[in-house]
């Protein structure tokens, strides 16, 4: 069945409203800009994925940008779920934090992120690296193929 180019789908995982505007507004600026969900806590974002209550009709998303520090379940749980459910196994996790220590990296690698990104600390830098995040996961990677539902 050949692939046919649709707009992507990325969700969001963040409980910094400057952070999400700043991230959507930047992603939608990519090339091709995807459509963007954003829920601002871990029990949100699983809640999301399992397309549960208010999230039913929720889209299965191409990409996952998710923060570590998150109230009610933190970004590390919702990590180890998502790598854990094989129908959300395949979806791309970019891990993207303030956190620059290693127990974090390392942890967040062994968990199955994809990429960890660390968020600058100014504003010039924020937005080169959602930028480049953008240009690389939703413009060069080749990412799962959905079936449609």
């Amino acid at each position: 069945m050949p692939l046919t180019m649709t707009q992507s789908e990325v969700l969001l995982v963040d409980d910094n409203p400057a952070d999400i505007d700043l991230t959507t507004e930047v992603l939608g600026r990519s090339a091709c800009p995807p459509r963007i969900r954003s829920v601002i806590d871990g029990m949100e974002a699983i809640s999301f994925l399992r397309h549960e209550g208010r999230f039913a009709d929720a889209p299965c998303p191409d990409l996952i940008v998710l923060d570590l520090n998150l109230p009610r379940k933190d970004g590390r749980q919702v990590l180890g779920e998502v790598k854990s459910q094989p129908d959300l196994a395949k979806i791309p996790v970019v891990v993207f934090t303030t956190s620059e220590a290693s127990s974090d990296v390392n942890r967040s690698y062994e968990l199955g992120a994809n990429s960890y990104l660390r968020k600058p600390g100014n504003l010039a830098d924020f937005q080169a690296a959602v930028a480049s995040m953008a240009g690389f996961w939703l413009g060069v990677a080749i990412l799962p193929y959905k079936e449609k539902q």
